[in-house]
């Protein structure tokens, strides 16, 4: 074991030296090496943290969840978007029968999404996300409150004029969100009593736009927006231990026979599974770590052959000495292992100004761009791994060369 750690200290020395002597040299072997590794753990850090935040808000549209709706959410060429749009809209009696037919079925309700303008005196904002929502909503997604209050039974049952705002809309309509509760707001010529802020959610690539959005009774928005061109959708979860598939195949029968369709007619709906697109999210991004780590291979190679160049002059530099140890008694082992660990030393110095590269990238991303990045402890341990790894491939032909050196023939050169 001593005698390990005495090769260990004289190749880091040796390493060091080896960066004083040859300045340029060294850096443009190391820069090789760094390249590579900000590639290739820059790329899967990225990639794993934009599916960590996207599997986190498909986790939001809930638990056991499927959503029943005209459009297919996966797409793709089996399911045209021509053949869906002639589809029939979901009905709110659909939810009813849902609700009395189904057993294995939770939570059910009926929800409209569409868009529109919102306006308090003389302040207008476009392009707001208007959902109608009815009681059991919140059950199924639930909502986070700065202040104010859910809708109550009487609310809903009456097409009461009330609504909750996001926290984007609160801010800009009333300069802090906070002075909106209680405020009444103007939607297609209506009065609305805001009762509730939500919390700031951030941005979302899926899911609900709670920050830009303003929600109200179901009853109360069918008044005011046209049901069918509101996209009407049903969302229903799963009792506690009930699966997916058999969630799935429950709530088809339902449809089904809801809509009297033969059973030779395809279905006019769509079921679309939380869980299901979680697989396919991870699936994808599968393909994406393995098509960004090759490209990050490529980049290493080219520093793996930068090292391998440098091992070579060392090799050839240190002849004699090389020479004068194996003379007084040094084992070939030791001199290919001080040689070896030598190249692996360089590859983690590259590795390790690759990684303070990736962290300036992930200050880039998560502060200015608003993106959250972080690099896992099992990446951190994969770059070690990594640099060891290319260490010992570009110094295993130079350091075998040098411990088969024959010592009287190696001190004469």
């Amino acid at each position: 074991m001593s005698k390990m750690l005495s090769i260990l200290s004289n190749s880091f020395k040796l390493t060091l030296q080896e960066l004083k002597v040859n300045k340029t040299r060294t850096v443009l072997s190391l820069t090789g090496v760094a390249f590579g590794i900000f590639c290739i753990i820059g790329v899967l850090a990225t990639v794993n943290s934009l599916e960590h935040n996207i599997q986190a808000e498909v986790s939001s549209l809930g638990s056991n969840t499927i959503y029943i709706d005209k459009w297919d959410y996966s797409g793709g060429p089996n399911k045209p978007w021509w053949k869906m749009r002639s589809r029939p809209v979901m009905k709110y009696e659909e939810q009813n029968q849902i609700k009395d037919r189904a057993d294995l079925v939770k939570n059910v309700t009926f929800l409209l999404q569409t868009g529109g303008s919102i306006s308090y005196k003389s302040d207008v904002l476009q392009s707001v996300s208007v959902y109608g929502i009815n009681e059991q909503q919140i059950t199924i997604q639930p909502l986070s409150f700065l202040s104010g209050r859910y809708f109550s039974v009487t609310e809903f049952n009456n097409a009461s004029s009330v609504c909750l705002i996001g926290f984007t809309n609160a801010e800009k309509l009333f300069g802090t969100a906070e002075r909106a509760e209680g405020k009444q707001i103007e939607v297609k010529g209506k009065l609305l009593t805001i009762v509730g802020i939500l919390k700031l959610e951030g941005k979302n690539f899926i899911g609900w736009d709670y920050d830009n959005c303003i929600m109200m009774p179901y009853k109360f928005c069918k008044q005011i927006f046209d049901e069918k061109n509101a996209n009407p959708v049903i969302i229903a979860n799963g009792k506690s231990g009930v699966s997916t598939d058999a969630l799935y195949q429950e709530l088809r029968g339902i449809m089904r026979q809801t809509r009297r369709l033969g059973p030779r007619e395809e279905d006019n709906f769509s079921l679309n599974s939380v869980e299901a697109f979680s697989k396919e999210i991870s699936g994808f991004f599968v393909t994406l770590n393995i098509v960004g780590s090759f490209i990050g291979g490529i980049s290493l190679i080219v520093g793996l052959f930068g090292i391998a160049n440098i091992m070579f002059v060392t090799v050839k530099e240190r002849t004699s000495i090389i020479g004068l140890k194996k003379a007084i008694g040094a084992k070939s082992s030791s001199i290919l292992i001080e040689f070896l660990l030598e190249a692996a030393i360089m590859c983690i110095l590259g590795g390790a100004i690759g990684l303070f590269f990736v962290w300036l990238l992930t200050l880039l991303l998560s502060g200015p761009l608003h993106f959250p990045v972080f690099v896992s402890i099992p990446l951190m341990i994969a770059t070690v791994i990594i640099c060891i790894v290319v260490g010992i491939l570009a110094g295993i032909i130079p350091a075998r060369q040098a411990a088969k050196m024959d010592p009287v023939v190696a001190i004469r050169s």
